[in-house]
């Protein structure tokens, strides 16, 4: 069960979205997820939520992702993570990424700044009492920031079956390159805000290392809602122990309406 909630808040922000004027979110905007073990055990709920603010005198927006167990599995394996970024409001580039994360007694508790202009990223890690500054990749997203930057900013009209994206981000003290496959268009049947819908979605499968965690590169499966809100509907994982899905139960303050297909 561990790493259970950093699949989620990782892995959501491999979504994309059509190239537009119009920004695909706003302040307001809040999503909750159920988070289910084997397919069949609630293992807890997660939760991402945008917020205006201002950090040094900039404009930003400022995203909370928390992730916690409850029930049985929280009796087994007590997860309570958190996640924030602050990125511009205009470019999307993050300045500050929070990671606060207990996982069964697993823990960190992590403070990245970034300097855009000279591509370094200033890590605080608090638990260890240690400061590094690493040399970061040019228009680097941290793993919150990800998900709203390409929200805003990725063409899929003319994606093809098989076509892949390239993205970079820097995650502890790392860089990373990631491939994201589009696999298609499918019709999904969801659980939101209480009732069963029908709703058009594209498909990806971000690779992802195959070890520890999950069981192979293409061990990961997820589901974006086809409209201009670009929002993660599901998410299926195969791991290295049973298997882990996300669904989207609940959401507010989309920026864009949220148009379905059939409703019970």
């Amino acid at each position: 069960m561990k790493y259970l909630f950093t699949v989620l808040l990782f892995f959501v922000g491999f979504q994309t979205a059509n190239v537009e004027k119009e920004s695909a979110f706003q302040e307001g905007e809040w999503f909750k997820f159920k988070m289910s073990y084997s397919n069949f055990l609630t293992a807890g709920y997660a939760t991402l939520s945008v917020n205006e603010s201002t950090l040094e005198g900039k404009e930003v927006y400022h995203v909370i992702g928390k992730g916690r167990t409850t029930g049985l599995i929280k009796a087994l394996f007590k997860v309570k993570d958190r996640y924030e970024s602050y990125f511009d409001k205009e470019s999307g580039a993050p300045y500050k990424f929070i990671r606060k994360i207990d996982e069964g007694g697993h823990t960190k508790d992590i403070e990245i700044n970034f300097d855009q202009k000279e591509n370094k990223a200033v890590v605080n890690n608090k638990k260890r009492k240690e400061v590094k500054t690493i040399t970061t990749e040019q228009d680097v997203q941290d793993m919150v920031s990800m998900y709203y930057h390409l929200r805003n900013s990725i063409n899929t009209e003319n994606l093809k079956p098989g076509d892949e994206i390239q993205t970079n981000m820097f995650f502890d003290e790392e860089n990373y390159g990631f491939k994201l496959k589009y696999l298609g268009r499918e019709v999904i049947k969801v659980d939101i805000n209480g009732s069963d819908v029908e709703v058009k979605t594209l498909k990806f499968r971000p690779y992802v290392m195959a070890g520890r965690v999950f069981k192979e590169e293409e061990s990961l499966t997820l589901w974006v809602s086809a409209d201009k809100n670009k929002i993660p509907l599901r998410i299926k994982a195969s791991l290295a122990v049973g298997s882990l899905r996300a669904d989207l139960i609940e959401f507010k303050g989309l920026k864009h309406s949220f148009p379905i297909i059939f409703k019970d």
